[in-house]
């Protein structure tokens, strides 16, 4: 037995709707009945509210800026880039481009060192824990990435209204947060 339905769609829905007629050649009441199937069988997951975590990964991954890297993978190529001592000096440059870029960014992101540690260990380049006002033991899964990610702090944070003092320990840092004033 088939049943009519009809829809409106607002230009959001019309737009995926168009696009599925594309790129799949098939009819728009096959591609409602194929949705509402979908939506049916996924509903659980469609309807529940993502963590916090989950839509923050979501948002960097569709915004093309961020990908998925096996953290093996970060840190062979911070090793190769860090072996035999110091460092590449043209990959030192690049990662300071990087770097330089990201403090126009976080300048007008992030208010306090402490949200930047915050984001970064999100991201998974470190593990931070707050001592008490200001200051931050941050641990660091090798000295390659240590290396790398301090000299990102420091001039990740340079636009920040708070400057930053860094005591470096084998694997680990304490960064203090400080007024610029």
């Amino acid at each position: 037995m088939t049943q009519r339905v009809t829809v409106s769609l607002d230009d959001d829905s019309q737009a995926a709707l168009e696009t599925l007629l594309a790129e799949t050649g098939n009819g728009q009441s096959e591609i409602v009945r194929r949705s509402l199937a979908f939506y049916a069988a996924n509903f659980e997951a469609a309807s529940a509210s993502p963590s916090d975590n989950l839509e923050q990964y979501y948002q960097m991954l569709t915004s093309g800026e961020h990908v998925l890297l096996d953290v093996d993978f970060l840190h062979a190529f911070l090793e190769h880039c860090y072996a035999g001592g110091d460092p590449d000096p043209a990959f030192v440059a690049a990662a300071d481009r990087v770097s330089d870029y990201h403090a126009r960014e976080y300048a007008q992101r992030f208010d306090s060192v402490g949200e930047v540690l915050e984001w970064l260990s999100f991201c998974g380049f470190l593990d931070v824990r707050s001592e008490e006002d200001d200051v931050y033991h941050i641990v660091f899964p090798s000295e390659a990435i240590r290396w790398f990610m301090t000299r990102f702090l420091e001039r990740s944070t340079v636009d920040l209204p708070t400057e930053i003092g860094i005591e470096q320990g084998v694997s680990k840092v304490i960064v203090t947060e400080r007024s610029s004033s």
